[in-house]
């Protein structure tokens, strides 16, 4: 090794923040700058399947919520298809299936409307149950922490799903598993995600 670079030290981690959220949606941080802001609608209007609200709150060790989270949304149509070459299938006209959402910077809460998603083909793993898939960052987090969130009132599907069953403890399998409520003939599902402590949320590597 040369000299000169055995006086070179690491470089110091940072994390994400504090304007991550600006950054990556101003509009919903209050800044009109996009004519069209990237992640805003994930389905469009001629997705078909139920039309659902998903909500939330990150929550911190203390049990207090985290106010300047950033979220990514990925997922499936009804039909269990991505909208992506390989996603097997064809999509509806306008159906992304992925969005951004931050959290309020009063209540901590973050939700986003969308379509209940289907089975979809896993691979080498086989079918898995109906899921969205999640990214979160925030002050404070160095690295972005992926998640997913199952339904409620897909216990036949969960119980096979191959990605729950991977997980050794069975007490953590439902800490993925949003609670369905209907508010104003609305299915509305509950999923709190916890990142330290008591009942803190799975987190994939991925």
């Amino acid at each position: 090794m040369p000299q000169e670079l055995q006086y070179l030290r690491e470089t110091a981690s940072q994390t994400a923040g504090p304007y991550v959220h600006i950054g990556l949606a101003p509009g919903a941080a209050g800044f009109d700058i996009y004519k069209q802001e990237l992640g805003h609608d994930i389905v469009g209007p001629n997705a078909k399947g139920e039309r659902i609200r998903v909500e939330g709150r990150v929550i911190d060790g203390t049990g207090s919520p985290v106010k300047d989270v950033l979220l990514e949304v990925w997922q499936a149509n009804a039909q269990g298809i991505y909208a992506h070459p390989e996603g097997g299938g064809e999509v509806e006209d306008g159906f992304r299936g992925w969005g951004r959402v931050i959290t309020d910077f009063e209540t901590g809460e973050w939700a986003f409307e969308t379509v209940k998603p289907g089975p979809t083909g896993g691979g080498n793993v086989g079918t898995q149950a109906p899921h969205i898939n999640l990214w979160l960052v925030a002050r404070g987090i160095n690295v972005g922490l992926n998640t997913r969130m199952y339904f409620s009132d897909e216990e036949a599907a969960n119980a096979k799903d191959p990605v729950l069953n991977m997980i050794e403890w069975e007490a953590r399998r439902p800490t993925l598993i949003a609670t369905r409520t209907e508010q104003d003939g609305l299915a509305v599902y509950r999923f709190d995600i916890r990142l330290q402590g008591e009942n803190e949320t799975v987190f994939f590597d991925v």
